[in-house]
């Protein structure tokens, strides 16, 4: 299975493609896309290229799945809204690929990579590096990124076996009838 992790942000939003057989990791991809060419007022034009990227990464290296990170909330709101736009904008692409997408906290990420929910970013970068057998640590947002598709990989196939020996229901209780509210 290919996984695509995706670190949302306005400026730069790192990827990471990973391919994953059992508990076998393999490097396979990772970057960054930049929105920093673009006017700093013009947030439209940024999503577009945050989407527009997004869907090239998934043209190029056609994942079967992708792992997104949850937006937290900052002390600043308006930080907190554009980063959700970005992040947004990561979404729609990867859905509109075609793509299932899972989604992740930075804490469950590093939970997963690291061992502990309060890692450094040099601790995931080092991580990352040691897990997939890079030559060098990743920068940040490409590492952030990489180990959301790490998460993935092992969370997906934990899922895989619970799935396998229970039998999963859809709840409905907090559905809609018809796909409104009366």
């Amino acid at each position: 299975m290919r996984i695509l992790g995706i670190d949302p942000g306005l400026r730069t939003t790192g990827f990471g493609v990973i391919d994953a057989q059992g508990h076998t990791l393999s490097y396979v991809a990772s970057g960054t896309i930049s929105t920093t060419h673009v006017e700093q007022g013009e947030l439209p034009a940024r999503l577009k290229v945050i989407f527009d990227g997004i869907g090239e990464v998934v043209a190029r290296y056609q994942p079967g799945a992708a792992a997104v990170e949850i937006v937290f909330v900052n002390v600043n709101p308006q930080s907190t809204l554009l980063l959700g736009q970005a992040r947004g904008a990561c979404l729609t692409a990867l859905v509109s690929a075609g793509l299932p997408v899972a989604e992740y906290t930075a804490l469950q990420m590093k939970q997963a990579v690291v061992g502990h929910g309060r890692a450094q970013k040099a601790q995931v970068q080092e991580m990352v590096r040691r897990l997939l057998q890079l030559p060098g640590r990743p920068g940040p947002d490409a590492a952030d990124a990489l180990g959301l598709a790490i998460t993935q990989a092992h969370a997906g196939a934990a899922l895989g076996r619970i799935g396998a020996a229970t039998t999963l229901a859809r709840r409905t209780s907090g559905m809609y009838r018809g796909g409104r509210s009366r």
